[in-house]
């Protein structure tokens, strides 16, 4: 690996060199924008010429996507750890849907994974299918024994549509933060039954 350049101090591996250019990008994108933020901005605040950032990734988007998928992992455990010890679906669900219109308007990176800069693109950047199988993988993390429930795997992914369909609302018209009880109880009589439904299905 070059000798040269990531202001004094160069990467030991290939992994590194990823990592520090993800990590640069998302300074980046604090600073510019995620519409603003080139490539050049990206090897400025390394220190390297474009060049060298094309080695790792080819577009920019192409390191935004991996800025995006590492806080929305990051995110997802918080997420996981705060609905500790809720098994019952219904709970998990909603539970995990108020941590997420609390949470993720200031999630800059999991902002980026559901556009929520670009008001034009949200809505088809959080029901890509991309992120719609995210969403069901982030279920089967919940402590809810979903096939007991009577949930398939295709019931997961339905049900992971819904839901970021629900939050692409939520997100785009948030309510003030003391109406979190009225939105509980919103979700609890009109989503909740849905997950009665399913189980006796």
């Amino acid at each position: 690996m070059a000798k040269h350049g990531w202001g004094g101090r160069p990467p030991a591996s290939e992994a590194e060199a990823r990592q520090r250019i993800v990590d640069a990008t998302a300074r980046c994108v604090d600073r510019y924008g995620v519409t603003k933020t080139t490539l050049s901005d990206v090897a400025t605040e390394l220190g390297v010429t474009r060049q060298t950032v094309y080695r790792h990734f080819a577009r920019v988007s192409d390191i935004i996507a991996e800025v995006a998928a590492q806080g929305a992992d990051a995110f997802v455990d918080r997420l996981v750890a705060h609905l500790a010890g809720i098994t019952d679906p219904a709970e998990a669900v909603i539970e995990g849907m108020l941590f997420c219109t609390r949470t993720i308007p200031t999630e800059p990176r999991v902002s980026l994974l559901l556009r929520l800069d670009d008001s034009t693109a949200f809505a088809r950047g959080a029901t890509t299918d991309t992120t719609i199988a995210y969403g069901a993988r982030m279920l089967r993390r919940f402590a809810v024994d979903w096939t007991a429930a009577g949930f398939t795997d295709a019931d997961l992914h339905d049900l992971a549509e819904v839901i970021m369909r629900l939050l692409t609302s939520f997100l785009q018209n948030p309510d003030a933060p003391e109406d979190e009880d009225r939105l509980r109880a919103l979700l609890n009589r009109w989503l909740a039954p849905a997950f009665r439904a399913g189980a006796v299905r």
